[in-house]
């Protein structure tokens, strides 16, 4: 049983097939599907989603967030309505965290100021509904070790993690496990694949990012769009790099999901 941690799978780039794109990861053995909000004009489509495609990704699940990349056209209100749609489906037995937010110091057009201001105030609502969080992490490490020390939280996920191993072990002493995905089946991703062996298992859970980094065996297609049913290919480079077996991965996987995101634990 495989579980894609970060899979924005309500995206546009799936919405000419996006039946198959589930179907395909279902024959995959992918049986579970974290999809992090990503704007407040977004949360209503990914819970009906989550409520629609249950019977055939049994542990589908959300979290619903301002991600930083959006905060440039976001308004102060949308605080307010994430707040305010935290607590309408707080009962909601696959809401499982706040997110996706974060901080992206590498895209130079944005508000730093303004990003900074959502995230710090999205970890106000994770704290005060003791949530955990889906954390996007880009040339950012530091800044977000600051803000989660000064705003403590009950940890979550650094998805996409590439920062030092040093900044990695903060993370994990936060609560945090790192996320994985189709950078780790590069070839010159050597800091990726060194970071993939460093720390016990327990510091690591699996994800896509579909659409988004596509792993290798795209790099050459005309469309490089990756999707969840590729987890699984994806773990095996993964597995490469620890030496282990799919099944121990696997499970790993699923017992660090349960341990920082414990909402998971009535379903998987």
């Amino acid at each position: 049983m495989w579980f894609d941690t970060h899979c924005h799978i309500d995206a546009p780039e799936f919405k000419d097939d996006f039946s198959l794109v589930l179907a395909r990861a279902a024959e995959q053995g992918v049986t579970g599907i974290l999809i992090p909000a990503v704007r407040v004009a977004d949360y209503e489509h990914v819970v009906k989603i989550v409520d629609q495609w249950s019977g055939l990704i049994p542990q589908i699940c959300f979290s619903l967030g301002v991600h930083p990349l959006f905060t440039l056209d976001a308004a102060e209100s949308d605080i307010a309505a994430t707040r305010d749609a935290i607590g309408k489906y707080i009962d909601h037995p696959r809401l499982v965290a706040v997110g996706e937010i974060g901080l992206d110091y590498f895209v130079d057009h944005l508000d730093d100021a303004k990003q900074e201001w959502f995230f710090e105030e999205q970890l106000k609502i994770a704290k005060d509904f003791n949530l955990p969080i889906v954390m996007h992490v880009r040339k950012s490490q530091d800044q977000l070790l600051k803000r989660l020390r000064s705003i403590p939280i009950s940890g979550g996920i650094a998805h996409a993690f590439n920062g030092s191993f040093v900044q990695a072990q903060h993370f994990l002493n936060l609560n945090f496990v790192l996320g994985f995905g189709g950078t780790v089946t590069y070839d010159r991703s050597l800091q990726i694949k060194r970071l993939a062996k460093e720390y016990p298992l327990e510091s690591y859970v699996l994800e896509t990012d579909s659409p988004d980094i596509p792993p290798a065996w795209l790099m050459d297609e005309h469309s490089r769009r990756n999707e969840p049913a590729y987890l699984p290919r994806i773990a095996e480079s993964f597995a490469k790099e620890r030496s282990i077996d799919l099944a121990t991965l696997a499970k790993a996987n699923l017992d660090n999901i349960k341990r920082v995101l414990p909402r998971t634990i009535s379903f998987l």
